[in-house]
């Protein structure tokens, strides 16, 4: 992150919302590595404790839109609050809970928290800095990578030593520290009855399509292999160096973070060619050099590299695009994120069973092509030439 500038940026209150990122995104993912524990502690199999990601990522997807919707008029920092305090909620009751249905709705609740989150976030943080819109959406996105290389090693490690449930209550206590952050330390920013502009409406916003077909097609394949990426390396013969692979990826999706929060606002267009390029070159390597160790992990960097700054640049773009609509924008874009996710995840599973883990950088290269395509082609609007 040196090479962005943060002289003139409101840090104090930018790292709230990137503690908010990191709180959502660890918040979702955090099941994964406690699974084991969570299956015994719960008294049901890995694959019913599993669906705790799946039944988040539904509760994010169907609520995101009509929430945003139901809330414009709202202040954003109440907003942003209540949304916090309902991870604060959910998490308590995940880490109390030994009924499996009960966990189930606290799960739910969760995603849903994370629907308001996630869809005011990034409009948020443009608002604070509108001199720099770019640079503030990437300090925030950071806590996508920080989540991923270090809050889930954490929380694993620290389910290992003391228990899952040991993990959700030091969430549920980054929430309520989150909360007092929150109110002392973020201006508030009013709602805006703009945002009520309706889906269909807003679909018709010259920009928005491209940018959600990114969206939506870009993270099914990254989630495709990102999902599997334990059963490819065992497959490459790296079984046990899952943990360093991963470690690779988010240091290099912090770089990517930096290289594009320093440009964004200049060269939106160029830096989503380039990490949709990069990704694909690293996908190809992946499929071609799965036996050679070194390589593996020159890919994995190239493909921390390039993903991690497309949340900032589709979040940026979708707020380009969107204009008076942004925040419906965004909220569709989220809606789209996690049911790409949740589509990326089953779909790995059916390619596992019917092709093996071979095959995964085949499909992440063959979706790409598509996601280049509307890129380029979005030269006016969605990617424009020009910010």
């Amino acid at each position: 992150m040196t090479n962005l500038s943060t002289r003139s940026l409101p840090l104090t209150a930018l790292l709230a919302l990137t503690t908010a990122a990191f709180v959502t995104v660890l918040t979702e993912a955090l099941p994964a590595g406690v699974l084991p524990g969570m299956s015994a502690g719960l008294g049901v199999g890995e694959s019913a404790a599993g669906q705790a990601v799946t039944i988040y990522a539904l509760g994010t997807a169907l609520t995101a839109i009509p929430l945003s919707a139901a809330t414009a008029r709202w202040s954003r920092k109440h907003l942003l609050l209540t949304g916090v305090a309902g991870f604060a909620v959910a998490n308590t009751v995940t880490t109390l809970s030994a009924d499996y249905a009960l966990t189930m709705v606290a799960r739910f609740v969760a995603g849903v928290a994370a629907g308001v989150v996630w869809a005011l976030l990034a409009g948020y943080a443009r608002r604070l800095v509108p001199h720099e819109e770019g640079k503030a959406i990437a300090i925030v996105m950071a806590g996508i990578p920080l989540a991923l290389s270090l809050g889930i090693p954490a929380g694993t490690f620290l389910g290992g030593l003391l228990g899952w449930r040991s993990a959700f209550g030091v969430m549920s206590a980054i929430a309520v520290v989150l909360l007092a952050w929150i109110a002392a330390a973020v201006p508030d920013q009013p709602g805006r009855a703009a945002d009520r502009t309706p889906v269909l409406r807003t679909l018709t916003v010259p920009g928005v399509v491209p940018v959600l077909a990114v969206t939506l097609v870009f993270v099914l394949a990254h989630t495709v292999l990102y999902t599997y990426v334990a059963a490819f390396l065992g497959h490459a013969g790296m079984g046990d160096a899952v943990d360093a692979v991963l470690l690779v990826f988010g240091i290099a999706s912090m770089a990517g973070i930096g290289v594009v929060g320093a440009r964004i606002d200049r060269a939106l267009r160029a830096l989503t060619v380039l990490s949709t390029i990069g990704v694909a070159v690293a996908a190809t390597l992946l499929a071609v050099f799965a036996g050679s160790p070194a390589l593996v992990y020159v890919a994995v960097a190239l493909w921390g590299l390039g993903w991690g700054g497309v949340p900032t640049l589709l979040q940026t773009a979708a707020g380009n695009a969107g204009g008076e609509a942004a925040d419906t924008a965004q909220a569709m874009l989220v809606t789209l994120w996690n049911a790409a996710m949740a589509a990326g995840g089953v779909a790995g599973g059916v390619l596992l069973d019917a092709a093996g883990p071979g095959a995964f950088p085949w499909t992440l290269l063959v979706l790409l092509l598509p996601v280049l395509a509307v890129v380029l082609g979005a030269r006016r609007h969605g990617f424009p030439a020009r910010s």
